[in-house]
């Protein structure tokens, strides 16, 4: 195997800006030790004044409300997916209640906030539905937000009967009803899964009859914290069969204080992605800086660990013609803080995206010049045009429903592989920008049906406008095809290992010595072949797998 090192404009100043020690380019997941206060606890823990909110995880939990009390402190709900509680503590109890046996690590409940036609025709995904048959029908997608609204007419079902809104929980206010007001969570689910039944159906979204699971973990001012989001992502994995969860969406992001190897929001997202669940994150909207320069490095969590499927955010610029795509000036580049991993993974349109409303919700009242009418007559305005990465995430995550109802046995690791693999790269942006390229829909979900169904003596549909490569770690690797039975898109496979926890070498597609294994920036050594290739191809298309 040939590896042929890329060395991009950007590396030299980010090599520079950010000194990264070897060590930590080679440092494989999982071998970081936890400390038992994160970074943001320890200096509060030397305050003699005031108190925090936390999240205490624990050897032994059975004792944890009276640990709690008996420190002083007040404890919250169970976060059962880190053997966990929520509580409050007096600053100067925290080092101490660390120090008890039962007590595995404590972190500060960090806060939280949402990340805030034309779009389905671009990525594909309309020509998915019209030639290709698929709607996202049966897929459930755990939208974990500030809620849905309780009616939309974009929200239908398929017969025009109820609401695709299959189930709601409520983390905040604990209300029963589907209600949503911020309204951001209404836009988000109209992204995902709308119908466009206000437009007579041509502001239909990307998997128009997929089920929304209405997780409200954010308030009416689109403000929560990390407790709440991991609480709702414990509530997705616990209902995953019940309710056919295959797609969690976080439209939203935490500042990033400590390694995705120990933040307990990571975490919580890995333990949903070890459940089979394809989890989708917003990278995060710190693309520029206070004078308006592009800036690296405002990945935010959980969009920064390599589990995530982390989304930036290009512009259509106003055409359905993905020649003049553009990367949104807000949107955040790689790499993540503390670990410097490449993200995001790709980008997906999330400018002036026009999507379902709430009447009742903040922003509807406070953002009047952003609503929009439908071409049938309504009580109120149906529509809203936002940006962000909020609103790219959600394109992928329906464009992920699509995949899944092609190909249902699509693992998380295969799922982000094909989407990478048949993205559109532009060479004017770098791997920390674009990620892979740009979200092809009709292309992952041609491939995603192939791998399920193969015809014998029919090609490896592949297109010369597909990037042909994946980001794996901090490697670029292509030139190849995807195996769909390598090893690397197994469950307990971190993406961008370099070996499987037994010790064997990282398979996951064809030979690509005639071709190129670039290194990104800062990646590991990859000259004693960790990365191994499958099987071989007598050509760059591979006529067969």
């Amino acid at each position: 195997m040939r590896i042929r090192s890329l060395v991009l404009p950007l590396a030299v100043l980010m090599l520079a800006l950010i000194a990264l020690p070897a060590s930590a380019q080679r440092r494989e997941p999982g071998t970081r030790e936890r400390a038992k206060l994160d970074p943001s606890l320890t200096l509060l823990a030397e305050s003699v004044t005031g108190e925090s909110g936390v999240i205490i995880e624990f050897n032994d939990e059975r004792d944890a409300a009276r640990l709690i009390k008996n420190h002083g402190g007040k404890a919250g709900r169970r976060l059962g997916i880190l053997n966990a509680r929520v509580g409050r503590l007096p600053n100067s109890f925290i080092k101490r209640l660390s120090n008890h046996p039962a007590v595995k690590r404590i972190s500060l409940d960090r806060d939280v906030e949402g990340a805030v036609a034309r779009t389905a025709v671009t990525i594909g995904a309309r020509a998915v539905q019209e030639l290709m048959g698929y709607s996202g029908a049966g897929i459930g997608v755990a939208i974990v937000d500030s809620g849905v609204t309780g009616w939309h007419d974009d929200l239908t079902a398929a017969n025009g009967q109820g609401q695709r809104v299959s189930h709601f929980m409520d983390f905040v206010n604990g209300r029963t009803e589907s209600y949503d007001d911020w309204g951001h969570g209404t836009h988000v689910a109209g992204i995902v899964g709308g119908n466009g039944a206000d437009t007579l159906g041509v502001r239909r979204s990307v998997a128009p009859d997929a089920n929304i699971i209405a997780l409200k973990a954010l308030d009416n001012q689109g403000h929560g914290t990390i407790s709440s989001i991991i609480a709702a992502i414990d509530y997705a994995v616990a209902n995953k069969d019940a309710l056919n969860i295959r797609v969690i969406n976080l439209s939203l992001g935490a500042g990033v204080f400590e390694s995705y190897e120990t933040d307990p929001l990571t975490l919580a997202a890995k333990r949903a992605v070890d459940a089979g669940i394809v989890v989708v994150a917003a990278a995060g909207n710190l693309g520029r800086n206070a004078t308006a320069e592009s800036q690296y490095g405002g990945i935010t969590s959980p969009g920064n660990a390599p589990w995530v499927l982390t989304v930036g955010a290009s512009s259509t610029e106003g055409t359905t013609r993905r020649s003049d795509d553009t990367i949104a000036g807000f949107s955040s580049r790689g790499p993540t803080a503390i670990d410097y991993l490449a993200k995001p993974d790709l980008v997906a349109p999330g400018t002036g995206i026009v999507s379902t409303s709430d009447p009742n919700s903040l922003l509807y009242l406070t953002k009047p010049q952003a609503l929009l009418s439908g071409s049938v007559p309504t009580a109120y305005l149906p529509y809203l045009s936002l940006s962000g990465t909020s609103m790219a995430a959600p394109v992928v995550a329906g464009s992920v429903a699509l995949m899944l109802e092609a190909n249902p046995s699509l693992t998380p690791n295969l799922v982000k592989a094909i989407l990478q693999y048949t993205s559109q790269a532009r060479p004017q942006y770098d791997f920390l920008t674009q990620g892979a390229g740009f979200l092809n829909t009709r292309g992952a979900v041609k491939l995603a049906r192939f791998f399920a169904h193969p015809t014998p003596g029919k090609g490896y549909p592949v297109s010369r406008n597909w990037s042909r490569h994946i980001i794996w770690g901090n490697q670029r690797i292509g030139g190849g095809a995807i195996l769909p039975s390598a090893n690397a898109w197994d469950d307990n496979i971190v993406w961008g290992s370099a070996f499987t926890d037994l010790g064997d070498n990282i398979v996951w597609g064809s030979d690509c010595d005639d071709y190129y294994c670039d290194n990104i920036v800062w990646g590991s050594n990859l000259g004693d072949d960790n990365i191994v290739w499958g099987s071989d191809c007598d050509d760059y298309y591979c006529d067969n797998i």
